[in-house]
């Protein structure tokens, strides 16, 4: 149980026992190991007599020493220990208060979930859904980390090539949202100075250029390449992509590789994936012999339904415990069968989970 923090109103301090004794745990920030930060107290009170910081003042002078070292720290990151967060949406006995959506940015690091290839894709589709509508339900704090968060997204894909145009997407859903609410909402609801959400909406645009002209480099490879293997195992791989964008960019490579993405049973398994039968009838496209156009086909239902989202690693939610976390790095459950209990999170459920 934690030790009781000087005002009894608070939740108290976390502490951690060490070979020295009891040592404070830091929950955000990082910790001021570096002696000439800190001001030493007794040399300040007692060598200089003229000096006019005695007890309590000396001590209030440290602490706004370091907030304001954490305030000027515009780079600083929230440092939790506990990769989870419990999902709360009214006041208990137990629990008072409420989880927000800016809480959670803070609290699941997403700064490292991006270096994972398995959930890049996934941080990358939420950050552009809290684009579109949520950005102003964030603290200023929160604002401060996606946009920390963020310049590690384009900064990563600028340095692997890793999935450009999704990156673009939500850069341009992002620079339509800041435009719209700096000129035609007015400056009321954003947090902060509008000064620096102008000065944002320049990085914005100088990312769009460095993702425009970026040029990824031909890779020369002596061994054996795609258009070497045999054509049915081109086609198998063709028909594991989901995105139509990747077929038909794919199809640009070769002469081969384009007959193989007009292929129209490729494009019939595509929409079979993403939309219902139901959706099939209400939208049929034939074409003059009386045949299903499946490639037109799935470009109008796109443009009336939502495509089916496929992510390598998303988060969970435990209905047991109410707890949103990475399944990789756990949560303390007191459930019999835990697995049972675990329900993957869609960045769009993400998102609805904090409206109130």
């Amino acid at each position: 149980m934690p030790f009781l923090g000087k005002d009894w109103r608070s939740p108290g301090w976390s502490w951690t026992k060490t070979e020295h004794g009891w040592k404070r745990i830091l929950f955000y920030g990082h910790e001021l190991e570096d002696n000439n930060r800190e001001i030493d107290l007794k040399e300040l009170c007692s060598d200089n007599k003229e000096n006019l910081f005695v007890g309590d003042v000396c001590e209030l002078a440290t602490t706004k020493r370091k907030k304001d070292f954490y305030n000027n720290n515009t780079k600083s990151q929230f440092d939790f220990r506990d990769k989870w967060i419990y999902v709360q949406k009214g006041s208990t006995k137990e629990r008072h208060g409420y989880c927000t959506l800016g809480e959670a940015l803070n609290r699941l690091d997403f700064s490292s979930a991006i270096q994972d290839l398995r959930r890049f894709n996934y941080v990358a589709k939420l950050f552009q859904l809290i684009a579109r509508s949520q950005l102003t339900s964030l603290s200023g704090a929160a604002q401060k980390n996606y946009f920390n968060i963020l310049e590690k997204i384009v900064r990563k894909v600028l340095e692997d090539q890793y999935n450009p145009r999704l990156v673009k997407e939500l850069l341009h859903d992002l620079s339509s949202t800041l435009h719209s609410l700096t000129i035609h909402v007015g400056r009321c609801v954003l947090v902060g100075n509008v000064n620096i959400w102008l000065c944002r909406l320049e990085t914005i645009f100088k990312w769009q250029q460095q993702l425009n002209n970026l040029q990824i480099p031909k890779q020369m490879c002596n061994g054996l390449s795609f258009s070497d293997l045999p054509l049915h195992m081109q086609n198998k791989i063709l028909c594991k992509l989901s995105d139509a964008y990747d077929i038909i960019n794919l199809g640009q490579a070769t002469p081969t590789l384009h007959c193989l993405s007009e292929n129209r049973m490729l494009w019939k398994k595509l929409c079979h994936f993403h939309f219902s039968d139901k959706q099939f009838c209400r939208n049929l496209v034939l074409t003059k012999s009386d045949n299903v156009d499946w490639k037109l086909m799935y470009f109008t239902l796109q443009k009336h339904y939502p495509m089916k989202e496929q992510y390598g690693d998303t988060l969970h939610f435990c209905k047991h415990c109410s707890i949103l976390f990475w399944k990789d790095c756990g949560h303390p459950c007191t459930a019999n069968d835990p697995d049972s209990c675990l329900m993957p999170i869609s960045p769009q459920h993400f998102i609805d989970l904090f409206k109130f």
